[in-house]
């Protein structure tokens, strides 16, 4: 279909783009990319390599992560974890200790269960096949693209933020990239474009373009290995595109976290609990925290009072524990894909329940090197011990200062202990 022949007023399509562009014009924008990215790749731990394994674990790292956070966390981790069989035999504790700051950590759990499936299905080895890898947990089609085209040099697409970006740009689709019909024909432009013998060095051109040229606000047109045939470009929409419909508005969550600080035999312990087996950050380490029952918009002392109060009562009634919180040590706030939490963090006193001594008990595993490291077989890692006397359950545990950073914390619950333990 031709511009003169597309009805009146319709924007190009994917298919538009196929017939419009000739097969030269697709041929330059790859040969073109191809040659300013071996030129000008950036020097990256896993372009190191072609051990698909590793390819795996920074293609998951890098999801909604930047790349210059991701660097350490993958060398710490393939150091820890060099093969699919050693994380696979990990205890889920370690792992997320491993993966502590990166944020989502429901991509390390899936991880790790696709590396068990591996060990089990493909004995360790990630298959070059298409269909097979992509069955693996938590492999969608971009990671599947990615890894085997990186890995093997299959002709597979990988697109991304970053290559539909680009694609919308070069090629003028004026389609909403957050539809997966949408993508899907990205998809199929994507393979199109791949050269034969180079799928991996493509797919990372693509990428590279998307992450340091093509950005998402004001891109660098000047310098654009493939800007002489960009219609976006051309038609001043370098800006404006790609088309992407704004997701919800995280909701607002309020809540007062409580920073319980043990007395007498438990000075300098903290009391941290341990989230539900499911659901957000499952299974990580917390302050605990409660929903406040009025409004944001409460302010002053006599709100803080009521606060501190709606605390100690739900602690008491949700964990069977009492607290006297008496001060207000700092507000913080952590946004996740569809919640946006305000937390007020209390300083609180631990009141350990009439005649009874409150202390660390043996066989609890307080400060004991490895609790958290160690698995038994229904795959949780706290010590069962009964500890009530202390103020412990299954989900909480009172632990050293010191100790803290042996267990894995989400981002928003770590920058709060580490500036109430500088303190």
């Amino acid at each position: 279909m031709s511009r003169r022949t597309r009805t009146a007023g319709a924007e190009p399509s994917v298919a538009d783009m196929f017939a419009e562009a000739t097969k030269e014009r697709m041929s330059a924008f790859s040969e073109r990319l191809l040659a300013w990215y071996r030129i000008h790749k950036r020097d990256l731990p896993w372009r190191r390599t072609r051990d698909p394994y590793a390819i795996w674990v920074s293609e998951v790292m890098l999801q909604q992560t930047r790349v210059d956070t991701v660097i350490p966390y993958w060398r710490r981790f393939m150091e820890r974890f060099p093969t699919a069989k050693a994380l696979a035999e990990a205890p889920e504790g370690e792992v997320l200790k491993l993966w502590e700051g990166l944020g989502y950590y429901s991509r390390a759990r899936n991880l790790q269960a696709a590396a068990r499936e591996l060990c089990d299905r493909f004995d360790g080895r990630v298959p070059a096949d298409r269909e097979a890898f992509a069955s693996l947990k938590g492999v969608g089609p971009y990671t599947t693209g990615a890894v085997l085209s990186i890995a093997y040099d299959m002709p597979e697409p990988a697109v991304d933020g970053n290559v539909m970006r680009v694609l919308s740009r070069h090629f003028r689709i004026h389609e909403d990239i957050a539809k997966p019909a949408a993508r899907v024909r990205m998809e199929k432009l994507a393979k199109a474009l791949i050269p034969e013998g180079s799928a991996g060095d493509f797919n990372q051109a693509l990428m590279e373009l998307g992450a340091t040229v093509c950005t998402p606000k004001s891109p660098y047109c000047l310098v654009c290995p493939v800007m002489e045939h960009c219609a976006g470009r051309l038609a001043g929409e370098e800006e404006s595109l790609p088309i992407k419909t704004k997701a919800k508005a995280p909701r607002p969550e309020h809540r007062s976290v409580a920073w319980i600080e043990g007395e007498g035999d438990l000075a300098g312990r903290i009391l941290i609990r341990q989230r539900p087996d499911s659901g957000l950050l499952a299974r990580m380490w917390e302050l605990p925290h409660v929903l406040w029952d009025d409004g944001p918009e409460a302010d002053g002392g006599a709100a803080e009072a009521g606060r501190m109060a709606d605390l100690a009562a739900k602690l008491a009634d949700e964990e069977k524990v009492t607290v006297r919180p008496y001060a207000l040590a700092i507000k913080a706030e952590h946004v996740f894909s569809h919640l946006h939490w305000h937390l007020n963090v209390y300083r609180c006193a631990y009141e350990p329940p009439s005649g009874r001594k409150a202390q660390p008990q043996a066989g609890t595993g307080f400060g004991v090197p490895g609790l958290l490291l160690a698995a038994d077989p229904s795959g949780a890692y706290a010590a069962q011990a009964e500890t009530a006397a202390a103020g412990e359950s299954g989900r909480l545990r009172w632990v050293p200062l010191a100790e803290l950073d042996r267990y894995a914390f989400p981002n928003v619950f770590l920058k709060i202990i580490r500036e109430l333990r500088g303190q």
